[in-house]
């Protein structure tokens, strides 16, 4: 039984160097020199006030989840996603723990939720429903300033995650890593367009289909988070300044969690703005000192350079023909490729995401029965492939780790059915609006016939990514 088991197993999070974090290629000094500020800020930690010794980002709060983006994104280097205490570049335990005491006055600590633990992944909550019924889907931070050194008059209480979650009202998200995605931001529509229309047969074979999230604006395609439901690099780090470390900016202007609350509005809005005079009283510098945070932060995603694979053994080259051969080409798409830039070496740039950057339904079993722009309650964008060698946690919830398989329990938790009257009873969508099949049904049944050797050479050639 012990040889049938390790016969296909996940190899884990591949060791060495990490594959990606630094500046894309062919960037010439004066935009590596930006991508280098940019990271800078990127792992600037936050505090209320900026006054706290080693905490110099200002606007941390009324609600947060972290206090700097690299407490998400960490592993396997800054841009990342969720750390581990044992596995990986990055060893240590999940952040998020220590913030309910970090900074705290005497017998004011905060309580760490339940389903933030020591070795598992960086998460934010999610309550589906408000108390009337309405949908909610919205973040409902981790802690707040209260009981903080540096907001000792604020009120503000934690949510009640633990009636929340016996009322199965909670859902998880874990960081994205940012790698790359300066690239996937300049893929024209017409080319994901065509890229999807080119295996619409393939796809129709197989119980595939797939669709765009789009702007309601100008229509045209958005591509990042977790249901694609944000257009831009900026809009991306925007909301997240604003929805995981509570930090106003100029696009995200106004606080949040401030309702029922005094003594938490500490400072100006919006606390991240353009810096058009420096602390110097001159005009001039460089763009990064010049720039906001998001702007900085838009920068280090943009001009990253994408995860490099080490796709080279015999076994690994068998997986990259077995990934094929079983359709999981069909969404995670090889090749893609850019448009014209302005940042130098990414222009018709050839990349391998290995995302289609489209919504599939997954059905009940991934549902988190949140809606985000015209991605529906189970609906989630092909999650790019490019890095997943050195990733730890898997799944829009993290729920397929080190300690259930890893990417052998994600593989497995595609397949998925809905036991809703109305699928019982022959239709393609549940009255919960799920669908009543995964998309991806088809491709686990064909994974499951693979010989052992073949599941493991598909693992190994993941892991090589």
């Amino acid at each position: 039984m012990s040889g049938a088991v390790l016969a296909q197993s996940d190899p884990g999070p591949r060791g060495g160097a990490a594959s990606a974090g630094g500046p894309a290629a062919g960037l010439g000094s004066d935009y590596t020199s930006l991508f280098n500020s940019s990271r800078q800020r990127f792992q600037e930690i936050d505090s209320v006030s900026g006054a706290i010794a080693g905490e110099n980002g200002v606007g941390l709060g009324p609600t947060f989840n972290a206090n700097s983006c690299v407490s998400c994104h960490a592993q396997p280097a800054a841009g990342g996603s969720s750390p581990h205490p044992t596995l990986g570049q990055v060893r240590k335990s999940n952040p998020q723990v220590a913030f309910a005491t970090l900074d705290r006055l005497s017998g004011r600590s905060q309580t760490v939720p339940s389903f933030i633990t020591a070795a598992g992944p960086v998460r934010e909550a999610r309550f589906i429903a408000n108390p009337d019924g309405s949908a909610d889907g919205g973040v409902h931070a981790l802690y707040t300033i209260a009981g903080r050194i540096d907001a000792p008059s604020c009120t503000a209480a934690q949510p009640d995650f633990a009636t929340q979650l016996a009322n199965g009202n909670v859902i998880f998200r874990i960081p994205t890593p940012t790698f790359g995605l300066g690239l996937i931001e300049n893929v024209p529509d017409d080319a994901l367009r065509a890229n999807l229309a080119a295996t619409a047969s393939a796809r129709a074979a197989l119980g595939i289909g797939g669709r765009f999230n789009s702007s309601g604006n100008d229509g045209t395609i958005t591509r990042f988070g977790w249901k694609a439901q944000n257009k831009s690099l900026l809009l991306f780090a925007g909301e997240a300044y604003n929805v995981e470390q509570g930090v106003t900016n100029e696009i995200f202007g106004n606080e949040r969690g401030l309702t029922g609350t005094t003594g938490c509005a500490l400072n100006p809005t919006p606390e991240d703005n353009s810096n058009v005079r420096l602390s110097t009283g001159s005009f001039t510098g460089s763009l990064s000192a010049m720039s906001s945070d998001l702007v900085n932060f838009a920068f280090f995603m943009r001009l990253s350079a994408p995860p490099a694979p080490t796709t080279v053994t015999a076994s690994e080259q068998n997986g990259r023909a077995v990934f094929a051969s079983i359709g999981c080409n069909l969404c995670h798409s090889t090749t893609l490729q850019t448009g014209a830039s302005p940042y130098p070496g990414q222009s018709n740039a050839v990349i391998h995401p290995y995302s289609d950057v489209g919504l599939h339904h997954m059905s009940a079993g991934l549902a988190d029965f949140v809606s985000q722009g015209s991605a529906g309650p189970d609906e989630f964008r092909t999650a790019p492939l490019w890095g997943v060698g050195q990733r730890i946690f898997f799944l829009h919830d993290g729920r397929s780790g080190p300690a259930n398989g890893g990417l052998v329990h994600a593989i497995r938790q595609h397949k998925s059915f809905s036991l809703d009257l109305l699928c019982l009873l022959g239709g393609s969508v549940g009255s919960d609006g799920v669908s009543c099949s995964s998309e991806a049904n088809a491709v686990v049944d064909n994974y499951s016939a693979l010989s052992a050797t073949q599941k493991q050479d598909l693992l190994n050639f993941l892991r090589s990514l």
